[in-house]
């Protein structure tokens, strides 16, 4: 699929602000794709389609999720965390994007998982760290972005899960997964107690 035809699928369901965000997700990952030698063309396919089902009916959602191979696990925590997995499953079966890459990045682009590939690693990052957000700490992982990917994701992961801790509301187990994962990996396989 060619960018043209994923932006003319995606914005109809996109605000405004959110088709903004997604375009400057595409820029910023094809930034982090060439630094970290990633397939620049593919990494912008799925940064314009990581939020396609942003604004999807929950009925919808919830509708596709029972009926995929999905954990049904996502419909006990907060909706917002539905869209990446349904986004990846309305690419291939509508629109015949069945590339794994694309669409793991999608899936897990705000979860993240444990063992994330270094292509799903730069949707995660790039969409917490495109230049319209503005939030405490992110503007040091944007720093650490251009020189460790890796750890730039564990700060996300890390920063995340503090804010939902902060605000007394569950987080997804493979967040957690992911942020041990990546503490490991970045502590040469050892955690940070160094057990």
């Amino acid at each position: 699929m060619k960018e043209d035809k994923a932006i003319s699928i995606v914005k109809p369901h996109l605000k405004q602000a959110r088709f903004d965000h997604t375009l400057r997700v595409r820029e910023t990952a094809a930034e982090l794709a060439e630094m970290y030698d990633e397939d620049i063309e593919k990494i912008r396919l799925a940064a314009i389609l990581h939020d396609y089902a942003k604004y999807f009916p929950l009925d919808k959602m919830k509708k596709i999720i029972e009926e995929s191979e999905m954990p049904n696990d996502l419909l006990d925590f907060h909706h917002e965390l539905w869209h990446g997995p349904v986004a990846s499953v309305i690419i291939k079966e509508e629109h015949g994007v069945t590339d794994t890459d694309i669409r793991n990045a999608i899936h897990y682009h705000t979860t993240g998982r444990a063992d994330m590939t270094k292509f799903e690693t730069i949707l995660f990052v790039a969409d917490y760290i495109e230049p319209g957000r503005s939030f405490p700490g992110v503007e040091e992982v944007r720093e650490t972005a251009k020189t460790d990917l890796n750890r730039a994701a564990w700060m996300t992961l890390r920063n995340t899960i503090q804010f939902l801790v902060g605000k007394h509301v569950t987080v997804y187990p493979d967040t957690f997964y992911a942020y041990n994962n990546l503490t490991l990996r970045i502590n040469g396989g050892n955690d940070i107690h160094g057990q």
